[in-house]
C-alpha cells in the first residue's frame, strides 16, 4: 500500500458522502417538487411566491459544487507538492476534509430540511386552497339548487294560476252561453206566443169576414125572395117539398137555407 492510499480512500469517501447528500437533497426537492405539481391538476393554485426557496435550493447546489471543486483541487495540489513534509500535509489535508465534510454535511441537512418544509408549507396551501375551492363549489352548488327550487315553485305557482284563470273563464263562458240560450229560448217563446196569438187573430179576423160574408150572402140570397107574398113562397116551398108553416120570414129563410145547400 503506498502513502497517498488513506488519503485518496478519505477523499472518496468524502465525495461519496457529499454526492449522497446532494443527491438526497435533490430527491427531498424533485418529491416536493412533484407533490406540489400533481395538486395543480386537482386544484387551482393559489397566488404564492416561489422565487425565495428555489433561490436558496440553487444556491445550496452552487455551494456543493463549489466545495466539491475545492476538495479536488486541494487533493490534486497535495499530490503534486508531496515531499518529506508529507506527515504534516497529510495532517493538514486530514484536517481540511474533515471540516469540508462536515460543513457539506451540516449544509446539505439543512438545505434539504428547508426544501422539505417549502414543499410541506406550499402542499398546505395548495390543500388549504382547494379546501375552500370545494367549500365555494358546494356553496355554489347549494345556492343553485334553491335558486332551481324557487323558480320551480314559481313557475308551478303561475301554472296553477293560468289553469284557475283558464277554469274561471271557462265557467264564465259557460254562465255567459247558458244565459243566451235563456234569452233565445224566452225570444222564441215569445215569438211563438205572439205567432200563436197572430195565427188566432187572423183566424178570428178570417171568421169574421166569413160571417160577414156569410151574411151578405145570406142577404143577397134573401134579396131574391123579398117583395114576395106568402102565398107565392109557399107555393116555391111545396114544389121543393119544404114545410109551408110559419111567417113570411121563415119562409124567408127557408128558402135561402135551402138554395144554400
Amino acid at each position: 500500500m503506498t502513502s497517498t492510499e488513506p488519503y485518496a480512500d478519505a477523499y472518496t469517501a468524502v465525495v461519496a458522502q457529499a454526492r449522497q447528500a446532494t443527491e438526497r437533497s435533490v430527491d427531498v426537492f424533485r418529491s416536493g417538487s412533484k407533490t406540489f405539481t400533481d395538486q395543480l391538476d386537482q386544484v387551482k393554485m393559489p397566488s404564492v411566491d416561489l422565487t425565495e426557496p428555489v433561490a436558496r435550493y440553487f444556491e445550496y447546489l452552487q455551494k456543493a459544487v463549489d466545495l466539491n471543486r475545492d476538495l479536488a483541487t486541494k487533493w490534486a495540489e497535495l499530490l503534486t507538492n508531496m515531499s518529506g513534509s508529507l506527515r504534516e500535509q497529510a495532517e493538514q489535508v486530514s484536517g481540511i476534509v474533515k471540516d469540508q465534510t462536515d460543513t457539506v454535511a451540516d449544509l446539505t441537512v439543512r438545505q434539504a430540511e428547508r426544501a422539505e418544509q417549502a414543499a410541506q408549507e406550499q402542499a398546505d396551501k395548495v390543500e388549504q386552497a382547494r379546501r375552500e375551492q370545494a367549500e365555494e363549489a358546494e356553496k355554489a352548488a347549494k345556492a343553485e339548487a334553491r335558486e332551481a327550487k324557487r323558480i320551480e315553485r314559481e313557475e308551478a305557482k303561475k301554472a296553477e294560476q293560468q289553469a284557475e284563470e283558464a277554469e274561471e273563464a271557462e265557467k264564465a263562458k259557460a254562465r255567459e252561453a247558458k244565459r243566451i240560450e235563456r234569452e233565445e229560448a224566452k225570444k222564441a217563446e215569445q215569438q211563438a206566443e205572439e205567432a200563436e196569438e197572430a195565427e188566432k187573430a187572423k183566424a178570428r179576423e178570417a171568421k169574421r169576414i166569413e160571417r160577414e160574408e156569410a151574411k151578405k150572402a145570406h142577404e143577397k140570397a134573401r134579396e131574391a125572395y123579398e117583395g114576395l107574398s106568402k102565398t107565392a113562397l109557399s107555393d116555391q116551398l111545396a114544389e121543393r117539398g119544404l114545410p109551408k108553416t110559419g111567417n113570411i120570414d121563415d119562409l124567408i129563410e127557408r128558402l135561402v137555407s135551402a138554395d144554400s145547400e
